[in-house]
């Protein structure tokens, strides 16, 4: 058999391209190793879920042979967003799961977001699947597949929790993902008008890629809100665990904006609550959490990571600046991006001010995007690494759980390694244009001084 290239073992996930790095036979062997991890943790079978990918039907046969080789059970949910996978753990009480998607990658890639004993793996845990497959350590056994439909429970669930004060007006756009099958449904169950677009599944994704933390992605969902005149814009990446929200004025309000609004609401009724969020986020998050009773937590990024850290502190709410957005109050707190949205049409719908209104209220700075440095295979880690250990950004506090994050009195600089590709990934934040000058002019003259080659992104 043949043994997988290490490089598809992701630091959240398995990803890479299918009928390269990743074809059905090792694929197979991950479900030997999946299945046979499931065992070790006392499950005796393995839900299965896929997106809208072209390549998902034969990953996912291919996957559900492998666990079956080794004596546990294949649980086949069909084609649904990741979080109806996550769900179905629930539903079903099975603490196992695999996702077959590809999430936002190109559409010729496919990836496995897995779960063994209730655990979503990351890092070392998804490191010993590889380890096990080279040292071919598989139990063995003839398990059985079998069928079921979650959807209809996770909708009764959703709509039976959430109810909206008034009716609001949205348009979803689900980018041609799995999001399509369930997220407009979803919303008109809570009460809401909705205007589709791209709600049907293309694995090819035709009209633009399903990945809402690109603005560029949005400017059709825009356009629609606009004239439609809807309350709201909802965008859903390739799988469904990710959201983008739009005004009614048009504009984009980034995660950690959403956060502020999610963490005040659930803050009136959890005071002292724990908040996670990731090392991207505004500054200004923290405050807000603290103004609200709350007590915030900056942590890794990554849905992995931030997942487990709600976990092992008992927080109420995470969130990441990519889009994630992880409810444990009133929910399991598993990224979700369709609960996320109708969650935030509740509180809304809480206020009879417009959105735009709404989140004009809260906070904003001068900032940039999210800027990519990208860089040779491992390449990325030694800068971070060497900026650590000798970078001069004196007059900040420096945190580096995640890369290199200084916080300044008028701003934050951040320059971390991307756990998905050969990148650094940079960001930054100020009061004023000339305070965010001032701060991306010291990274600059730090990263130069490692790297006078380096063509920078700012």
């Amino acid at each position: 058999m043949p043994v997988p290239h290490p490089e598809i073992f992701k630091a959240y996930d398995i990803r890479g391209i299918v009928g390269h790095s990743l074809t059905s036979q090792i694929v197979e062997q991950i479900g030997r190793a999946v299945g046979s991890e499931a065992l070790a943790a006392g499950d005796s079978a393995v839900v299965i879920g896929r997106d809208g990918r072209l390549s998902g039907p034969a990953i996912s046969d291919a996957l559900m042979d492998g666990i079956c080789a080794t004596g546990c059970d294949a649980v086949e949910i069909g084609m649904v967003p990741t979080p109806l996978t996550y769900f179905a753990t629930h539903a079903l009480n099975i603490g196992s799961a695999v996702s077959v998607t590809g999430s936002h990658n190109p559409s010729d890639y496919n990836g496995l977001k897995i779960m063994i004993g209730t655990h979503t793996l990351a890092a070392d845990r998804i490191q010993d699947l590889r380890r096990r497959i080279e040292a071919e350590s598989f139990a063995e056994g003839k398990g059985a597949r079998r069928s079921e439909n979650v959807v209809p429970i996770y909708m009764q669930q959703v709509t039976g929790d959430i109810r909206l004060k008034r009716p609001l007006k949205v348009v979803t756009d689900c980018g041609n993902g799995v999001a399509g099958m369930a997220a407009p449904q979803l919303m008109r169950g809570i009460g809401c008008e909705v205007v589709e677009l791209y709600s049907e599944i293309d694995g090819t994704f035709p009209n633009h890629h399903p990945d809402p933390s690109v603005a560029d992605n949005l400017v059709q969902l825009i356009e629609a809100v606009r004239a439609e005149k809807a309350d709201l814009g909802l965008a859903f990446d390739g799988d469904g665990d990710r959201l983008g929200v739009i005004t009614d004025a048009g504009q984009l309000i980034w995660p950690d904006r959403q956060m502020i609004l999610f963490a005040r609401d659930i803050l009136a009724r959890n005071p002292g609550a724990k908040i996670i969020y990731d090392v991207k986020c505004t500054r200004l998050l923290p405050k807000a959490i603290e103004d609200a009773g709350g007590a915030p937590l900056m942590w890794k990024t990554g849905h992995s990571f931030i997942k487990a850290k709600l976990r092992e502190t008992g927080g109420a709410f995470g969130g990441e600046m990519s889009g994630h957005l992880f409810f444990k109050e009133r929910w399991y707190g598993f990224d979700d991006a369709l609960y996320a949205a109708a969650r935030l049409c509740e509180v809304l719908s809480g206020d009879d001010r417009p959105p735009s209104t709404v989140f004009a209220e809260i906070p904003d700075t001068v900032n940039t995007p999210e800027l990519r440095l990208e860089m040779n295979e491992g390449e990325h880690h030694a800068l971070i690494r060497e900026l650590i250990d000798n970078g001069n950004f004196s007059g900040g506090a420096l945190c580096n759980i995640d890369g290199v994050r200084v916080d300044f009195e008028d701003g934050f600089g951040l320059a971390r390694a991307s756990n998905t590709t050969p990148t650094v990934i940079l960001r930054f934040e100020a009061d004023t244009a000339s305070a965010l000058e001032r701060i991306q002019d010291l990274y600059r003259e730090q990263i130069l001084t490692l790297r006078p080659t380096l063509t920078l992104p700012f």
